[in-house]
């Protein structure tokens, strides 16, 4: 499902969407389709994706702080202005956190690829979740845990959190084991201050 739309970067691996709205769509995306720690997809070529995950979302409303006289009530602007748009909307911050040449090729790391204005971001099924975290040899794999660490900020614990939370839903007893481990290091980092990783 299409969420959002690439507009611009802070980063090779920080990127902020504008998600779509009844302008853009009959049907626009709900606000579970865009929630913190969405894994989302980013299309490139035949084959070729860019996984990422939404780590942060910020409000834009263009109305804040116009202080002049207002002609109408809100629900009559559309009659008395019929030019008049709704611009209010929400942007996401998308972390890169790899690349799908194939359902078999599944690299985690900063991808090479520069994803362009424009660029249309989907949402991940579960079981696409599960694949790009899934190695050639079943395991469960997070090569992109310093990538989170160093570029989300204060949302890196909150966003490994979440996201061990959904891959331990399904995986094996020695992959649950494993993310367990890892939570209670994020937990006992979270509680005892500086994040040093």
């Amino acid at each position: 499902m299409k969420i959002a739309k690439i507009v611009s970067s802070n980063s090779h691996i920080d990127y902020v969407g504008r998600v779509i709205d009844e302008l853009d769509t009959t049907t626009p995306p709900t606000a579970e389709d865009y929630g913190f720690a969405q894994f989302v997809n980013l299309p490139l070529e035949a084959e070729m994706e860019i996984v990422g995950v939404i780590y942060n979302s910020m409000l834009v409303n263009p109305e804040y702080a116009s202080f002049g006289p207002r002609l109408s009530p809100k629900p009559e602007l559309g009659s008395f202005s019929p030019d008049y748009l709704n611009e209010q909307g929400f942007l996401i911050g998308i972390l890169l956190l790899g690349i799908k040449d194939s359902p078999e090729k599944i690299t985690h790391g900063v991808p090479r690829r520069v994803v362009p204005a424009g660029q249309d971001v989907y949402k991940i099924k579960s079981n696409e979740v599960k694949n790009f975290h899934t190695d050639e040899n079943d395991c469960l794999q997070i090569h992109y845990y310093s990538q989170v660490v160093a570029h989300a900020g204060l949302f890196a614990v909150p966003l490994l959190e979440a996201i061990i939370e959904q891959l331990s839903l399904d995986c094996s007893e020695s992959d649950h084991q494993r993310l367990g481990v890892l939570k209670q290091t994020l937990a006992w980092q979270r509680a005892f201050g500086g994040m040093r990783l």
